[in-house]
């Protein structure tokens, strides 16, 4: 049987009289102090990043896992003893903190999305070419979150005030007034004063969103015949989701936050506003009675519960982009 002799080199010599491939050249090794450079960089943030933020998050956990125990007539220093779940079982059968996390659920709901739809309208109408006075909305809108929260809420508790209230002055002669700190009524009180902040910071995200449309797609829809209404809503609003999404987000965290406006409004709301109207409103009641591994459970809980809701709304909206 014949064997099949190997393919000539085109040059006519045999592989073998080639000899041996020459060996690799060595990769040349990065110095050590390369990879240790950006760590060396990052390192003043990273410190900061531990310290402010990832440590006070892991001691409130842990402190949340002790209670506190005092004895007698409350003459000896109380002892706290680790107990896991008490002050987290205590928390969830607390009528008050219950009640506080409900209506915070029932501000979000509300509140959210009417000033979203503000802000969107507001953007719509500082992008508009055709709007008149675009300056003048834009800096009106704009200057109420430039007001402190605090001085905010002051000017607000005057205009609701009964005796002071120019609202109610001019609702007098037609014979009833509005109840401003009525118990369902404040509420939609302390809405309206976040509403009135932090409009114009959600207009400013949404209109620097519409800035980045490209001007070709909206001449093409203008030259399809689109009105400016329909520009609006097909093209313009789909383009700016992404903003949405994020101003949305940002205002949930926003609302379990709410501390300012309620505490402010406390003292002259004749009761209408507890001492947990919101959970961190609860929370701080519990440090001013010395329990603080009860408040840091209260806070776990509702850091937990804005997670939860943060995720599930990230997932919602995300939904038909992941098809």
């Amino acid at each position: 049987m014949s064997q099949v002799a190997a393919p000539a080199h085109p040059t006519g010599r045999s592989p073998a009289e080639f000899g041996p491939p020459p060996p690799a050249a060595p990769r040349p090794r990065r110095p050590r102090g390369r990879s240790v450079r950006p760590l060396a960089f990052c390192a003043p943030f990273l410190i900061l990043f531990a310290g402010m933020y990832v440590a006070p998050i892991v001691y409130a956990a842990l402190k949340s896992l002790y209670t506190v125990h005092r004895s007698g007539l409350g003459l000896t220093a109380p002892t706290e003893v680790f107990d896991p779940l008490g002050n987290y079982t205590r928390a969830l059968r607390d009528g008050a903190f219950t009640s506080s996390l409900g209506r915070i659920a029932l501000f979000g709901l509300v509140q959210v999305p009417v000033m979203l739809g503000l802000a969107l309208a507001l953007a719509l109408l500082i992008d508009s070419k055709s709007a008149r006075g675009r300056s003048f909305f834009r800096l009106s809108s704009f200057m109420p979150y430039a007001t402190p929260g605090v001085s905010a809420s002051l000017i607000w508790s005057f205009m609701y005030s009964t005796q002071s209230s120019p609202v109610n002055r001019l609702l007098e002669p037609l014979g009833f007034t509005v109840p401003f700190f009525g118990q369902k009524l404040v509420l939609w009180s302390v809405a309206n004063i976040v509403t009135w902040s932090w409009v114009g910071y959600n207009m400013i995200i949404i209109y620097a969103a519409l800035q980045s449309i490209p001007a070709e797609v909206l001449e093409a829809a203008r030259m399809d015949g689109a009105s400016a209404l329909r520009i609006a809503w097909s093209v313009k609003i789909p383009a700016v989701r992404g903003a949405l999404v994020l101003t949305a987000v940002f205002s949930i965290i926003g609302s379990a936050q709410l501390y300012n406006e309620p505490a402010v409004l406390q003292p002259v709301s004749a009761g209408a506003v507890s001492s947990s109207f919101t959970p961190l409103m609860s929370a701080q009641s519990a440090v001013a009675a010395g329990n603080y591994p009860y408040a840091a459970a209260q806070s776990v809980i509702l850091a937990l519960l804005v997670g939860v809701v943060s995720f599930c709304f990230f997932r919602v909206t995300h939904r038909g982009e992941s098809a």
